[in-house]
Parts: C-alpha cells; sequence; structure tokens
C-alpha cells in the first residue's frame, strides 16, 4: 500500500513529466521549419543514376530528380504542380545544371587523388532553417566516397575543411560566402514560405498513434511499440509499480512509414519472473492523444501463441519497410555518408547555391546568383 508521501511523489513525478513531454513536443513541432536538399553523384558504370537530387520540407519528401527522369517529379500528394508548373520547370532547369556541376566535382576529386579505379561518389546536401521567431540559418556539406570534405555555416560565415585535400577550396571560398548568405536569405526562405502554404493541411494535422505490446517468445524483451502517429514528436516510457523506470530499456529511433506517419518502438529487457514479480505499464504521449495511453506488460502478446502471428507479422513488416524506406531515402539523397569521425562538427545538411559547370579546375562554390535547386520541388 502506497504511503500519502509516496502517492505525493508519484503524482509529482507524473506532473515532471507531461511538463517534460509539452516542452519536447513544443521544440519538436513548432519552433523549426527545415527545407532540405541532398545531392549524390556516382561515377557510371553502375546500375543506379549517375545523379539524384532529393528535397524534403522537414520529414516530407517534395520530390526528386535523377539522370533518368530528367525531370522534376513532384512526390508530395499534397503539392498540385499544375497551379504553379513554371516552378518546377525553373526547379528543373537548376537541377540539370546542378546535375552537370556534381559531375564536373566528382571528376575533378577522381583526377586530383588518382583514384581511376572503382565506384567513387560525390555528395552535397543543404539546409535552410526557419524559426517561428524568425531566426534563419544555414548549412552546407561536401562529401566524397562517404567521408566529410568541406562544411559551411553560413552565419559563422566561414568553410570548415575535413581533409587537407579541402583546404585549398576553403581559401577560396571563404571569400564567397556573402553571396551564399544572401541567396540564402531570399530564395530558400521564399521557397519554404511557399511550401508550408502547400502543406498547410498536412503540416497542421495531429493524428493519434496506435500502440500494442508484444514478445517473440515468453523469454524475450517486451516490445512496446506506437505506429500511425504525426507530427513525429512522440514519448514512450515504462514504469515500474507507478515510478518511472529507466534502466533495462532501450529507446529505438523514431522512424517514417510509407504514409507520411512515423513508428516508435521501445524495448524493455527482463527476465520472466520480474516481469511477473512487478507491475510494469508502457505510457505513450503524443499530441493527437487527448490522454496519455497506458498498456499493461500483463496484457502483452506472444507471438508464439497462436493467434498472435497474423497481428503481430503486420507490425514486424511495418517496421523492416520503414527501415528500408529510410535506408533507400537515404541514399537517394546522398544522406549515408559511410564514415563519420568522432566529434565530427559536419552533421548538418548542406546549403548551396547554383553554380556554372565550366569550373573544369575546381568544384566551385556558388558563381551565378541563383540557389542551386535541387531536382526537387523548389
Amino acid at each position: 500500500m502506497c504511503s500519502m508521501d509516496c502517492l505525493c511523489n508519484t503524482l509529482q513525478w507524473k506532473m515532471i513529466k507531461t511538463l517534460i513531454f509539452l516542452i519536447f513536443t513544443t521544440q519538436l513541432t513548432s519552433a523549426t521549419i527545415s527545407l532540405q536538399y541532398y545531392y549524390t553523384g556516382v561515377t557510371p558504370g553502375i546500375s543506379f543514376p549517375e545523379f539524384t537530387a532529393t528535397g524534403q520540407l522537414n520529414e516530407h519528401q517534395i520530390g526528386y530528380y535523377n539522370t533518368t527522369s530528367q525531370r522534376v517529379i513532384v512526390t508530395a500528394d499534397w503539392i498540385n504542380r499544375s497551379k504553379d508548373e513554371e516552378h518546377w520547370k525553373m526547379m528543373g532547369h537548376h537541377a540539370a545544371n546542378d546535375q552537370e556541376l556534381v559531375r564536373v566535382r566528382l571528376a575533378n576529386q577522381i583526377m586530383l587523388l588518382n583514384q581511376t579505379e572503382g565506384v567513387h561518389t560525390w555528395q552535397e546536401r543543404y539546409v535552410c532553417e526557419l524559426d517561428d521567431d524568425g531566426t534563419r540559418r544555414g548549412y552546407k556539406q561536401f562529401g566524397y566516397d562517404g567521408e566529410d570534405f568541406l562544411s559551411l555555416d553560413v552565419n559563422d560565415e566561414y568553410w570548415t575543411a575535413a581533409t587537407p585535400q579541402a583546404v585549398p577550396f576553403k581559401r577560396k571560398w571563404d571569400g564567397l560566402v556573402s553571396i551564399q548568405k544572401k541567396i540564402l536569405e531570399t530564395e530558400c526562405f521564399e521557397r519554404i514560405k511557399k511550401y508550408v502554404e502547400y502543406g498547410k493541411s498536412v503540416f497542421e494535422r495531429k493524428v493519434a498513434p496506435e500502440v500494442s505490446l508484444f514478445q517473440k517468445d515468453s523469454s524475450s524483451p517486451v516490445v512496446c511499440h506506437a505506429t500511425g502517429f504525426f507530427p513525429k514528436a512522440v514519448m514512450v516510457s515504462w514504469e515500474k509499480n507507478g515510478e518511472d523506470l529507466n534502466e533495462d530499456v532501450e529507446l529505438r529511433e523514431t522512424l517514417p512509414n510509407q504514409d507520411g506517419s512515423f513508428q516508435k518502438r521501445s524495448i524493455l529487457t527482463l527476465s520472466p519472473e520480474e516481469l511477473n514479480r512487478n507491475k510494469y505499464t508502457c505510457v505513450v504521449q503524443h499530441e493527437g492523444l487527448k490522454k496519455e495511453i497506458i498498456l499493461q506488460v500483463s496484457d502483452r502478446r506472444v507471438l508464439s501463441d497462436k493467434g498472435s502471428v497474423g497481428i503481430m507479422v503486420g507490425i514486424i513488416i511495418g517496421v523492416v519497410l520503414a527501415v528500408l524506406l529510410l535506408g533507400i531515402l537515404g541514399f537517394a539523397g546522398g544522406l549515408m555518408w559511410k564514415k563519420r569521425k568522432k566529434n565530427s562538427d559536419f552533421s548538418l545538411p548542406v546549403i548551396f547555391t547554383s553554380a556554372s559547370a565550366q569550373d573544369s579546375q575546381t568544384p566551385a562554390p556558388t558563381q551565378t546568383p541563383g540557389l542551386d535547386a535541387v531536382a526537387a520541388p523548389h
């Protein structure tokens, strides 16, 4: 029987958790809108387009361009391309220029390093971020063969070289940062406003999660699985006898579903004896819920039980598809930097502006006054 002090402490903790969740969701849902573009160039001769570009607004893919399509393909169903056809034609023109620019940069790097054999990649990515208080930020990054090469924080107004080979480019491009910053502060943020207006009904919707508890068998970890929710911010936690539990818990990454919603898993690893000895619950909080969802571990489904397999197979397939979707988008968008240096400062997407492809000796940053429009809608 819980004493009055115990009850007060429990209530206080629940209030603290609710406050943490409110702060957490506010930061993730209303603070920042991020427009991101990703480019990948690969050497010819493999079964993958030599150039691919994708664009995203927050977690939503807008569209893509590649050497196969040779045009911007709008993938967001909340964008009516026919209402702004000139915009997409312009973006296709920019993307074609960027395709040649990436090809030249990759060829130059291969030549400079005398690496004419094998498959090589050149990756570029940029992001512009707009906070609800009007604060603007921009980042830009280049990579070669999965390694960081060069990055730019527009607000700091200087490039950072990740390898000795990148130092000459840094010296050359540091003098051009103001041009990139000026373009960033106009074109990129005009696009953010355009796309947010397009997708207002999508971005402002709130969809509650569906939650389930299951085990592979009676001795396996217990999985608390939330899926189908939007926006992305969600809190999945565990309680033991009414008190918060952080030990023996593994919280997995939030993954995208094919329909634009999200899923998340939290795993509790305890012995069967421990599970039976105490009262464990999974608690899920999301702004689409009127009140938090609380599931008792004692009511979990065990996959080895008859009647549970069919239901749970759907969950497992959903997780696998989400991982595959994340991987496909990551590769196509140039997200898969194969190696990340410890304490690297190059973890932010890239921002850059359209440049002429005439720089046959060095990869040029931005020499013409147009935002490096990626292959995705702009």
